[in-house]
């Protein structure tokens, strides 16, 4: 589709086909050096783990091996690896195709090398994961900056659609900031460049090289690219890329407030300055934005000098912040204009937000049918005002425990004992429950919500 609309242009443009020639060969030869600088960095990704499911005809659970394909892109020299968290969701063993490397006269080649690879860390909410592979003096792609693309612009999507490895595809951009579903801080860049299983991961470059996007879905009737294509903005992905490769996790960020877009009827309601921009209708009180001064009914101006028209651009803008950066707003109360300087703090997130730190072989506690994180000082700042220091946090449920009395653990929960004996970590957690046979009583006490709980339990 793209190239259509180049052709379109370029007679447009040209009077004569002798004076479209020459611009049409520059053109292709520039896409192709584009191409031959990007592959290299590109990989395919092949993970294997196991999923739970039921045989035909039995209502007896069964372990089947499963396998999922995608692609990435190497973003450092030593091998550190962006793609999406659904390629390795559940993995076990992740396996790289890297290309090939060198010249070779054949354009058919030879297949790249293997290599193994580790999951550093995983995001679910932005569905983006950190892998790394153990290699130096790697081609490697830098990350742009997303908020510069605009609608029209050529961009290319690379990766591996349907197993066909080094596969570039081109587009435009139909949207450069595509929210997906209401109140949601994600946003992607939306382009019409052909995307489909297989693609996920991979990166998409715009026409001077540089990384704008993460392919990371389609909408489809058919289950083929129909030009709807989404990819996480270079801009996120590069605070949660940052995130993981220091911490192994992501931490996101809030000032303390509650926005509003300013409609024309509230502005004459409220007798405001402006019929459109993000009112204040909420600060918290204690918070950091209360802190640095803005009260509700505040109108925000701007956001690190970015003007901000409505209530959903002011939390998409946020939601790029890591925590403890530090934002600058200009606000109007009433005649007046006021400068703010806000700290970014640790959000109180979904109980699920651990899911991604979990790996199944280290985490998993088959027996409570949870996966577990040791409660320690770098999972401190998750949590305020915890009754204990140490414990075993539920990052999330692995298969349907068992409970007598129809609760079970849930994510979030925070475990301080299994019958009367305290346990401040996953391994202490583990051996307390290996005690136990099936049948035996098990009493956790847990923390939820601020509040002790005992969890029953009955071991199978």
């Amino acid at each position: 589709m793209a190239a259509l609309y180049l052709l379109l242009f370029l007679a447009l443009e040209g009077s004569s086909v002798q004076a479209t020639k020459p611009s049409l060969t520059a053109i292709s030869e520039s896409f192709e050096a584009l191409a031959e600088r990007i592959n290299p960095a590109v990989v395919s990704i092949f993970a294997t783990g196991y999923s739970v499911g039921q045989g035909i005809g039995s209502s007896r659970e069964l372990i089947a091996e499963s396998r999922s394909r995608g692609s990435g892109v190497i973003l450092t020299e030593d091998g550190y690896i962006v793609t999406n968290a659904h390629v390795i969701a559940g993995a076990r063993r992740i396996r790289l195709l890297l290309p090939r490397r060198g010249e070779g006269s054949s354009i058919l080649g030879t297949r790249g090398d293997t290599a193994g690879a580790q999951i550093v860390g995983v995001d679910l909410e932005t569905d983006l994961a950190v892998l790394k592979m153990e290699a130096t003096g790697l081609p490697h792609l830098e990350l742009g900056d997303s908020e510069a693309l605009r609608p029209g612009e050529i961009v290319f999507a690379f990766g591996s659609p349907l197993g066909l490895d080094n596969s570039v595809t081109m587009g435009v951009v139909s949207a450069s900031a595509r929210q997906l579903r209401p109140d949601d801080p994600m946003i992607y860049i939306q382009t019409d460049a052909s995307i489909n299983p297989g693609n996920s991961g991979g990166p998409l470059v715009d026409a001077v090289g540089n990384v704008v996007g993460i392919n990371t879905l389609i909408f489809s009737q058919s289950g083929g690219s129909e030009g709807l294509s989404f990819a996480a903005p270079s801009n996120i992905v590069r605070t949660v890329f940052e995130q993981i490769r220091k911490t192994g996790r992501v931490h996101r960020g809030e000032i303390g407030v509650t926005a509003q877009t300013i409609s024309p009827l509230m502005a004459r309601g409220l007798d405001l300055p402006q019929d459109w921009g993000a009112i204040l209708a909420d600060v918290t009180p204690g918070g950091p934005a209360a802190s640095a001064g803005l009260e509700p009914g505040d109108i925000v101006v701007s956001l690190d000098g970015k003007i901000m028209e409505n209530a959903r651009q002011l939390a998409v803008n946020l939601y790029q912040r890591s925590v403890s950066d530090r934002v600058r707003i200009e606000a109007r109360r009433g005649a007046e204009r006021l400068q703010f300087d806000v700290e970014v703090v640790g959000r109180k997130d979904h109980p699920n937000r651990f899911a991604g730190m979990v790996h199944p072989d280290r985490n998993l506690v088959p027996q409570l049918g949870i996966l577990g994180i040791d409660l320690d000082r770098d999972m401190a700042p998750y949590f305020s005002g915890l009754r204990r220091a140490s414990g075993v946090i539920v990052a999330a449920r692995a298969v349907e425990a068992t409970p007598l009395d129809g609760e079970g653990l849930k994510p979030g929960d925070v475990i301080y004992s299994v019958n009367r004996l305290d346990v401040s970590s996953l391994a202490e957690l583990k051996a307390a429950i290996a005690r136990y046979r099936p049948g035996d009583p098990v009493v956790i006490q847990v923390e939820r919500d601020g509040t002790l709980r005992y969890i029953k339990l009955e071991m199978n």
